[in-house]
């Protein structure tokens, strides 16, 4: 006589299993936090007003889209991890957003809270300008501004020596239907030490600007514009990849007719992690 198949677990006895989990979640967070205070006290944060860590952040999502499997959406734990380090960021050096809402306030507000949560107050601004003004004046404060498009050239006063820099370039990870897709700078005061440089945008100051130009640069580089009428010019933000360089690009410029008054480095960010429609990672 075959024996029976043994019992599946009764629904009680998968919540206790599931209760149990959440409990061990919460106390892996609380230990997470005995460790950063214990941080704290060992690199005193707070006097430096800067706990960003933009290389290691980039490292830990991408381990995070990397190992993530099962039913969960990845919108869900993309957003879990954000907040979490986001908040212990907040509580080794407490900080501010500043958002520029010109383009979008609820796209803006809801990249905002994706990635830094509820805990980090929010600080809505109707410029890039006064969104970088404000982060200029602040001890550790962050910005967040367009990374596609603007009206004011908000990235000339990155330029000089001290000033915030761009440290970051959201969302991380990218895919179609992301809940907070809204391409977005961060700009804020980073030890050097702490950044990574996979991307590194430039301040370009260019006369003999136009739409022919605009078209020689597309292909090498994203490229935020805004034109100067009054001196047949344009202000550029130009983001280059490991594949190309400033170099490369301010020879395209003169190829097409235009003259380069001055360039300048005022950022780096990692390289977006992108996940296509059909879910496999690259």
């Amino acid at each position: 006589m075959s024996q029976r198949p043994p019992a599946p677990p009764s629904l009680q006895e998968l919540r206790k299993e599931i209760d149990a989990i959440d409990e061990g979640m919460h106390r892996l967070l609380m230990q997470r936090g005995d460790i950063i205070d214990r941080l704290i006290q060992v690199k005193q944060t707070q006097e430096v007003g800067s706990a960003f860590r933009p290389a290691r952040e980039a490292s830990m999502m991408r381990d995070l889209v990397q190992r993530h499997r099962g039913i969960l959406p990845l919108d869900t734990v993309e957003s879990i991890w954000r907040v979490i380090i986001a908040t212990f960021t907040y509580v080794q050096a407490p900080f501010s957003v500043h958002a520029d809402i010109s383009a979008s306030e609820p796209a803006m507000r809801d990249s905002a809270r994706f990635h830094f949560g509820f805990t980090v107050p929010y600080v809505a601004h109707f410029s890039a300008q006064a969104a970088v003004e404000a982060v200029a004046k602040s001890k550790g404060d962050l910005a967040l501004v367009s990374a596609t498009s603007s009206r004011t050239p908000w990235w000339l006063s990155l330029e000089e020596a001290g000033a915030p820099k761009i440290i970051a370039r959201l969302p991380f990870v990218e895919r179609a239907d992301h809940p907070a897709a809204l391409p977005v700078f961060a700009v804020s005061r980073v030890a050097d030490s702490a950044l990574v440089t996979e991307v590194e945008t430039f301040s370009v100051r260019v006369s003999g600007w136009n739409a022919e130009v605009a078209r020689a640069l597309s292909p090498l580089a994203e490229i935020v514009a805004v034109p100067d009428t009054a001196f047949d010019g344009a202000a550029l933000l130009v983001s280059v990849t490991a594949t190309s360089s400033i170099d490369k690009i301010k020879a395209a410029l003169i190829e097409a007719g235009a003259s380069v008054r001055s360039t300048a480095l005022v950022g780096s960010h990692a390289t977006r992690y992108t996940v296509p429609p059909t879910g496999s990672k690259s």
